[in-house]
């Protein structure tokens, strides 16, 4: 199903072949003054200079030592769109060069802007901020993971693939508070969206979550039958997410028997037979702990010749996998 594009297209009115063209370091001290100008047109001509000028490294901290975060910071809640629209985007660019963490607050207030283009922006930049580790611990700090989990119940679907991407990275380093406000439950729903994009992220929070001990307990309580329905999923990257998530959830006991459960077994060997499938390491680190429990090796006995064929796999990985699975399966007490 086709979905419509967030726009970033400028009213007919405002016309960037216009805006003044800058050259040099001299120009950012002159676009800082305009930026505070009463003049709305003044305004917006700058910020898509500004827009220009950040591609640049070095303008980009040359405007940070000419205090432009601080005027930035007022443009977000300016009550004119097409400036909140160019102060995110200068945001974004400069987001690109690992500055502006210290923005996440001001960028807050936009979460619930009524034009989708601001909205969009602003998760673009918490999503490139979230991956490096500062960006992610401060988004954390802030208190956001909350308000990005609720958004996933009402966001449009673009904007909703790059809330997962920020949770992905943000949960990877802690992930109690995403549980304590009832992520699991979110995400779920998310594994049956029509969207392969958001099926296949939704999946792959859950493998962030299921990192964490206290996550792993939940993934196992409450999502494993519809991890184990992706695996037959008509999307490659769905299947890999989902059966990354499954092998993370199957490290402890409860998950094996829950997978089990909801017969993993045969589409995961489908998965490790297909020598293309992006999903096949993960499989048969899975199957591997399957095998673990008794009726999951009697069953995979049948099938040790799907593991043989991976060892001519030209990825080591995948061969040392395959090694280690097949003397799990073929092991028998003394």
């Amino acid at each position: 199903m086709a979905h419509a594009r967030i726009s970033a297209n400028l009213p007919p009115d405002i016309d960037p072949t216009k805006a003044p063209i800058a050259f040099g370091k001299r120009a950012l001290p002159k676009l800082n003054e305009e930026l505070r100008s009463p003049e709305l047109l003044t305004q917006q001509r700058a910020l898509m200079a500004l827009c220009d000028l950040v591609h640049d490294p070095e303008n980009v901290y040359q405007a940070i030592g000419v205090g432009f975060l601080d005027n930035l910071k007022t443009l977000l809640l300016h009550h004119d769109s097409t400036v909140r629209q160019k102060t995110t985007e200068v945001l974004y660019i400069m987001a690109l060069h690992n500055v502006g963490s210290g923005m996440i607050s001001a960028l807050t207030e936009l979460l619930d802007d009524p034009v989708d283009i601001c909205r969009k922006n602003t998760h673009q930049i918490f999503e490139m901020m979230a991956k490096l580790h500062e960006g992610a611990v401060g988004i954390l700090h802030a208190g956001l993971i909350p308000l990005l989990v609720f958004k996933l119940k009402t966001e449009l679907d673009e904007i909703q693939e790059l809330i997962l991407d920020t949770l992905s990275n943000c949960l990877r380093v802690e992930a109690a508070e995403a549980l304590a406000t009832g992520a699991i439950t979110i995400l779920k729903e998310k594994l049956k969206h029509s969207s392969a994009a958001i099926r296949s992220k939704a999946a792959w929070v859950l493998l962030e979550i299921g990192t964490h001990p206290e996550g792993k307990s939940m993934v196992c309580e409450e999502v494993i039958p519809v991890l184990v329905s992706l695996l037959e999923d008509t999307d490659p990257e769905v299947q890999a997410s989902a059966t990354g998530a499954l092998m993370f959830a199957t490290v402890k006991p409860q998950g094996r028997f829950s997978a089990q459960g909801a017969e993993a077994i045969p589409p995961l060997l489908k998965l490790v037979a297909e020598e293309t499938s992006k999903a096949r390491l993960s499989a048969i680190k899975t199957l591997t702990m399957l095998a673990e429990l008794p009726e999951g090796r009697k069953t995979l006995l049948d099938h040790t010749d799907t593991f043989q064929q991976c060892l001519n796999d030209p990825c080591e990985a995948v061969k040392r996998a395959a090694k280690i699975a097949i003397s799990v399966i073929k092991w028998k007490p003394f």
